[in-house]
């Protein structure tokens, strides 16, 4: 592969065939939290496939307020009428962005109600869960996919295939890492991250999975074992073991991953790819407000790969709504979400046994 024939058309949608439609994907917002209003409505106001029909919160008021803001926004429901199938035929697919605890009841209800369901990440707070959440999505038949953003962002696709075609030779090490200080970006010590009912974890689940998954679509493998050190000093996360964590994942072929996280860091991000012959790097890489940039060394070359910057957020819908309109599965189901949940909890057994964990 020549290089100038991947870099000329960076930002390609290579999963994509269909760019417009007469029927776009209706969504309904299940939470309507900052998240919901600032990054994802947006995302799918911008974008040719879906559009948002319904909002979905335990705040009448607050949904409708939000949905008076919105051209296409037909109902503000609450999560009671959510159950109840109120308005039901107003949308098609579910994206579903409350505290991971409570993913469940809600993917629950829209498979039952013969939805699709984009399901944000982590997909829940305990294995079992996530479990379940796969098992109804197969009983009804309903599309599932695991929100990872990383997976439909340009750079991060084009990294793929240079490592495919083998400018960083045999993959030997990959380093991630996520930091960011959650309480100067959310200012409230009772937050959900920092509830470990709610959450399942708190670095190493909430933002060590970008690190985790986006190893796992870089190497197109998935991990056998891991190692992990968690460690909570400041009083207000004393209700969850990891304000900060690091952990190594084994993959086959001996390449290992070492994944850094932190809630109470200097905000920073990368993912970085060492081989036999080169090394690929993305820094910044998992914010969506930061510009990505691509870093290639590669014999006596080391290029930063410009390209224009594309809405991760938009991408990951238009993708997934491409799939619905072409009957197509995504490549981040459920399964493929259960295998993170599996990992970071390991992290977790890892870390307080100090021992290494072998995964299934």
């Amino acid at each position: 592969m020549e290089l100038s024939s991947l870099t000329d058309d960076f930002d390609r949608r290579d999963w994509q065939d269909v760019t417009e439609t007469d029927d776009p994907v209706r969504f309904a917002m299940v939470g309507v939290g900052w998240w919901t209003r600032e990054q994802a409505m947006p995302a799918v106001v911008a974008s040719d496939l879906s559009e948002t029909t319904v909002l979905v919160s335990g705040d009448r008021e607050k949904a409708e307020s939000v949905a008076s803001e919105s051209e296409t926004v037909e109902h503000a429901l609450t999560y009671d009428e959510f159950h109840d199938g109120v308005a039901s035929d107003a949308y098609d697919a579910v994206y579903v962005v409350t505290p991971n605890a409570r993913h469940l009841e809600y993917v629950e209800t829209a498979a039952e109600l013969g939805k699709a369901v984009l399901c944000e990440k982590p997909m829940e707070a305990t294995v079992e869960r996530a479990e379940r959440m796969v098992e109804v999505c197969d009983e009804h038949d309903a599309t599932l996919m695991i929100a990872y953003r990383m997976q439909t962002e340009p750079a991060v696709r084009r990294a793929k295939e240079l490592i495919s075609a083998g400018y960083v030779g045999d993959p030997v090490f990959v380093h991630g890492n996520m930091t960011e200080p959650i309480l100067e970006l959310v200012p409230n010590p009772d937050q959900w991250r920092l509830d470990w009912d709610l959450s399942g974890g708190c670095a190493a689940m909430d933002i060590g999975i970008y690190s985790l998954n986006t190893a796992r679509f870089l190497l197109d493998d998935d991990p056998l074992r891991v190692r992990g050190s968690v460690a909570s000093v400041q009083p207000e996360f004393d209700d969850v073991p990891d304000e900060h964590a690091a952990f190594q994942l084994d993959f086959p072929g001996n390449t290992f991953a070492l994944c850094t996280a932190s809630q109470n860091a200097h905000m920073a991000s990368h993912i970085r790819v060492t081989g036999t012959e080169g090394q690929l790097r993305i820094e910044p890489a998992f914010y969506p407000w930061d510009d990505r940039k691509l870093h290639l060394s590669h014999g006596d070359a080391d290029v930063q790969i410009e390209f224009e910057q594309r809405d991760q957020m938009q991408e990951e819908f238009e993708y997934f709504a491409h799939c619905l309109l072409t009957d197509a599965e995504p490549h981040a189901d459920g399964e493929h979400g259960l295998t993170d949940i599996r990992a970071i909890k390991a992290v977790y057994e890892a870390a307080e046994s100090g021992e290494t964990v072998e995964l299934d």
